[in-house]
C-alpha cells in the first residue's frame, strides 16, 4: 500500500500539485464563508432538513424501498429551485455582504455618516418630545418579525426625513410605527414590531420599549428609541435597553455594535450568536445596560405597539 501511495504522488508534477491544493482551499473557504453566512439563522435549520432528505433518499435505497426512493428521487432533482426559493434572502444578503467587504472603507465611511443623521434626527425627537422607533437591521432579515411590514421608502437616510416620519399629524399615518433601516437606507415606515413576551421587564417600560426589546430578543437588530413622555433616548439590542443616552454615548454604542470582530454568546443565553450583539465591557458598564432575562413563551395573540405611546 505504501508503494502504492508513493507511485500516485510520483505521478504528479509539482504543478499539478499546488493546483489541486489551491483548488481544495478555495472550496474549502467558499464551504466556510458559507456556513458561517446560514449560521444561527433559519436557513441552518433548513438546510439540516434538506441534508436529512438525502440521507433519507440513501437509506431508502439501500432498503429497496422503490415508493420512497422514487418519491425523495423526484424532490431531489427539484431540489436546486427549492434550495433558491427557500435560501433566496439569504444568496441575497451573502452576495451584499461581498460587495460591502470589498469596498470596506468607503462602506465604514457611509455608516458613520448614516449613524449621525440618526443621533441628529433623535436629539430633534427628543428635545420636541415626540417619540420614536429607529430599527437597524445588521444580519437576520426582519421580514418575517414585523406584525406589519409597514410601506415602502426606499429613500436615502437624512435627520430631516427621520423627523419628518415621526411628525404626529392626522395626515401622517406612518408615525406610530417603527423606520426600518436596511442597508444604511430607510427601507419601510409605518412598521408595527411584536411586543415583547417577557413578563419580568420593568413596568415602567411602555410598549414602544416593550416592541423595540421584543424585536431584538428575536433578531439581531439594534433600535434607537425615543421617548415622548420623557424626552429621552434608549437603545436596544440583544433584549437589553440602554437608557437615557446623550449623542455622544450613542453614537459609540452604535459604532459598537457594528464593528465587524467576532463576538461571543453568554453562556446565559439560548439564542444563535449571530442574534446576540454585544459591546466591550467598558462600554457595556458606561451604558449602564439593563439585562433583560430570557423572555418567556409569549402569548400567539400577542398585542401589537399602539399609538401614541411613550
Amino acid at each position: 500500500m505504501i508503494n502504492s501511495m508513493r507511485e500516485l504522488l510520483a505521478s504528479f508534477s509539482w504543478r499539478e500539485a499546488l493546483t489541486a491544493g489551491i483548488d481544495i482551499l478555495i472550496v474549502y473557504y467558499v464551504v466556510y464563508r458559507a456556513l458561517l453566512l446560514i449560521k444561527g439563522t433559519r436557513a441552518a435549520q433548513m438546510l439540516i432538513g434538506l441534508v436529512l432528505v438525502g440521507a433519507g433518499f440513501f437509506a431508502a435505497k439501500l432498503l429497496e424501498l422503490t415508493t420512497l426512493t422514487w418519491l425523495l428521487d423526484n424532490l431531489i432533482n427539484y431540489s436546486i429551485i427549492f434550495f433558491i426559493v427557500i435560501f433566496q434572502h439569504d444568496i441575497r444578503r451573502g452576495l451584499m455582504r461581498v460587495g460591502a467587504n470589498l469596498f470596506a472603507t468607503g462602506r465604514h465611511y457611509e455608516q458613520t455618516e448614516v449613524f449621525e443623521e440618526i443621533i441628529k434626527a433623535a436629539e430633534r425627537l427628543a428635545h420636541a418630545r415626540i417619540g420614536a422607533l429607529i430599527v437597524l437591521e445588521r444580519d437576520a432579515d426582519l421580514t418575517d418579525y414585523l406584525n406589519e411590514a409597514g410601506e415602502d421608502i426606499e429613500a436615502k437616510t437624512t435627520e430631516d426625513l427621520l423627523v419628518a416620519l415621526f411628525l404626529p399629524d392626522s395626515e401622517n399615518k406612518l408615525h406610530d410605527g417603527a423606520v426600518i433601516i436596511k442597508n444604511l437606507r430607510i427601507a419601510r415606515a409605518g412598521a408595527v414590531l411584536p411586543l415583547s413576551g417577557n413578563a419580568k421587564l420593568d413596568k415602567a417600560l411602555g410598549t414602544r420599549h416593550r416592541a423595540a426589546i421584543g424585536v431584538t430578543e428575536e433578531t439581531d437588530a439594534v433600535v434607537v428609541v425615543v421617548s415622548e413622555e420623557r424626552g429621552t433616548i434608549s437603545l436596544c439590542f440583544g433584549g437589553n435597553i440602554a437608557r437615557d443616552l446623550d449623542g455622544a454615548t450613542l453614537r459609540k454604542a452604535l459604532l459598537g455594535l457594528f464593528q465587524k470582530e467576532k463576538r461571543k454568546r453568554p453562556a446565559s443565553s439560548n439564542r444563535p450568536p449571530s442574534l446576540v450583539p454585544q459591546l466591550s465591557p467598558q462600554l457595556e458598564a458606561e451604558l449602564k445596560l439593563e439585562p433583560q432575562p430570557d423572555p418567556e413563551p409569549a402569548d400567539p395573540a400577542t398585542p401589537v405597539v399602539p399609538s401614541g405611546e411613550g
